[in-house]
């Protein structure tokens, strides 16, 4: 029986919080004529639209996209996978675990976050483009469809209310992320099945929640 692990990847994969941050504060300076730091950004501006945080700051014009991802460009260069991404990635492929990623980002900016060495580890992207967005459970049912697994046998890796959501209306178990972005307790109330306090020996963890277990073992 095939079985896989979907993983969101801002906050989840990739430590990319001071990115969407500088992203932000990039942005402003430019469209306000102002310099505008990450210190001067609304508190939780890393979880609200960008819209809100922008108007807050004064600016409530329309976003260039241009622009926008001019400073995203510059500013995901501060982001880094995850140190035990490439382990546990290797890990699930070990076992014959399908892997996928379900994003709000574009696949340029997908692009952008994550070097060849971690995209040649994942089996399917599915981007902002390709699907309903998140909470709509598209995105990972597409995902599911293109790697031949049924969604009782995946589970979604996430740390965003958004994510949880997505995942029960796609019948697939929602895994909270407890490093990522949103505490573990919003997580629990959106609905995560279990929540992941931190990430040691994440592969060994998702092998047991899948029930794929090691090869071999």
């Amino acid at each position: 029986m095939k079985r896989a692990v979907l993983f969101d990847l801002d906050g989840v994969l990739v430590d990319s919080r001071h990115a969407q941050l500088a992203t932000l504060a990039g942005f402003a300076t430019s469209a306000l004529g102002r310099r505008v730091t990450v210190a001067d950004l609304p508190t939780g501006a890393a979880t609200i639209p960008r819209e809100h945080v922008l108007a807050e700051l004064g600016y409530a014009g329309a976003i260039n996209q241009d622009s926008w991802d001019a400073a995203t460009a510059t500013a995901t260069l501060t982001a880094e996978v995850f140190p035990f991404v490439a382990d546990a990635l290797a890990a699930l492929h070990a076992a014959d675990v399908g892997t996928g990623i379900v994003t709000l980002r574009n696949r340029q900016r997908v692009n952008w976050l994550l070097p060849p060495g971690i995209l040649d580890l994942i089996d399917i992207v599915v981007c902002y483009e390709d699907a309903v967005p998140k909470p709509a459970p598209d995105g990972l049912l597409l995902a599911l469809e293109k790697l031949g697994v049924s969604p009782g046998d995946a589970v979604f890796v996430g740390d965003m209310e958004a994510d949880m959501h997505a995942a029960q209306a796609a019948g697939v178990t929602p895994i909270g992320c407890g490093w990522g972005f949103s505490d573990p307790s919003t997580l629990t109330h959106a609905g995560a099945a279990v929540v992941l306090p931190h990430a040691d020996d994440l592969a060994g963890t998702l092998l047991s929640l899948t029930g794929a277990g090691l090869r071999g073992a």
